[in-house]
């Protein structure tokens, strides 16, 4: 049922790589957003600039919007079958203490939540329960519960019921709303203020949007195919390997440009909101999917037929520090934008924002360099890490 890793630098290399690069996309997403704080000047200081805001938007959302996140979830079923499989072969069950890092996550997650609304690892370690509820099932088994997930149940629910009765009109979603509510705590909130919205109001407005837009099924159906990768060995290199990539990047073409098309086209054909919401969010969620296999495979293909690998491997410090990075993203972007900091949205219309976000990743590509060149674990890393083994430890 499972594959022994047999070469574990090769596997986490191109691992590390891909978390660097997903976590490079979230923050450069986050940058422009002014980190879910949609507060922007006026009128931008030179004309040409109004072009490069909707080249520097459209391009960014195109290519990282729900396709880094998705990066990001599968990695984590990806870690977690290393990490379980490490454990059975001492002899070991991970499976409770994968729990109590759970527990832990959450705890950093709250930490991270009261800086910014957008925060996604207190969904993580709610939805991560998963994984070892299905760790033992068969292949079959995960990769069956996995696709139902991944393919949005409920929305076809929804679309079905509207269907089935014409004069259904759907509500209208939460997470506007709580979004509004923390829009005007970060426009107007002292620290303490856009804490306690944070931590609130902020959470809420997180979660309801993951739930009205279908993340809350794809990140766990994404965790159990992470999960399958690493049964599979599929991100070492091999002639079989290389060929099931190159499949999937064939499927993932032919797949993405007709859905993302005809998501695209509904708005013309369909006019009740009540069909219309939930087949985008179905149809969305997999050009998305469809698209990040296009990113995965083509990263990952270009990685194994590289000779020289030296621009690859500045994204694996980033990578193996994510957590410490995603979570410095989320306190430099509320003191930065917020108006409890330096409140800069003001000032910076999307390019400059754009260019804000290169200069902080490559401070952080600088500051993960020079820690791991010192230290085995960044951080939060070592922080997490350290807690999960405590017990294990005093032992």
């Amino acid at each position: 049922m499972e594959n022994k890793i047999t070469a574990p630098n090769a596997r986490v290399d191109v691992a590390d790589v891909l978390r660097g690069l997903a976590v490079m996309g979230i923050i450069l997403l986050h940058s422009i957003e002014h980190f879910n704080f949609y507060s922007f000047p006026e009128q931008n200081p030179f004309e040409w600039m109004n072009f490069t805001d909707q080249a520097i938007w459209r391009g960014l959302f195109f290519t990282f919007s729900n396709k880094a996140y998705a990066v990001f979830a599968l990695l984590f079923g990806f870690s977690f079958y290393i990490q379980d499989n490490n454990q059975q072969r001492r002899g070991k069950d991970f499976r409770l203490r994968f729990l109590w890092r759970l527990f832990l996550l959450f705890i950093i997650g709250q930490f991270n939540a009261a800086f910014f609304t957008g925060e996604i690892l207190t969904m993580y370690a709610i939805l991560g329960i998963i994984l070892p509820i299905f760790c033992r099932m068969s292949n079959r088994t995960v990769a069956i519960f996995a696709t139902i997930l991944i393919l949005q149940p409920v929305d076809w629910v929804k679309v079905i019921y509207a269907l089935c009765n014409p004069d259904y009109v759907a509500g209208k979603g939460l997470a506007s709303y709580y979004f509004g509510l923390a829009f005007e705590v970060q426009k107007n909130g002292t620290f303490l203020e856009t804490v306690r919205m944070n931590l609130f109001e902020g959470q809420l407005a997180n979660m309801t949007w993951a739930l009205e837009h279908g993340r809350i099924l794809q990140t766990p159906g994404l965790f159990l195919f992470g999960m399958l990768v690493g049964r599979k060995g599929l991100f070492l290199y091999s002639e079989r390997n290389e060929r099931l990539w190159l499949k999937a990047l064939a499927i993932s073409l032919i797949c993405f440009f007709p859905i993302y098309g005809l998501n695209n086209m509904l708005p013309e054909f369909i006019e009740r909101s009540a069909v219309l919401a939930p087949l985008q969010i179905i149809l969305g969620s997999l050009s998305s999917l469809s698209f990040m296999v296009l990113l995965v495979t083509g990263l990952l293909l270009t990685f194994y037929r590289t000779k020289n690998r030296s621009f690859f491997m500045r994204f694996t410090s980033y990578g193996k520090m994510s957590l410490t990075n995603y979570l410095g993203q989320s306190f430099f972007g509320s003191l930065l934008f917020y108006h409890w900091g330096f409140e800069l949205g003001r000032y910076l219309g999307i390019t400059y924002s754009f260019l804000f976000g290169i200069l902080f990743v490559l401070l952080q590509m600088v500051f993960c360099s020079w820690w791991l060149s010192r230290y085995k674990h960044g951080p939060f890393e070592g922080i997490w890490r350290y807690f999960t083994w405590i017990r294990s430890n005093k032992k």
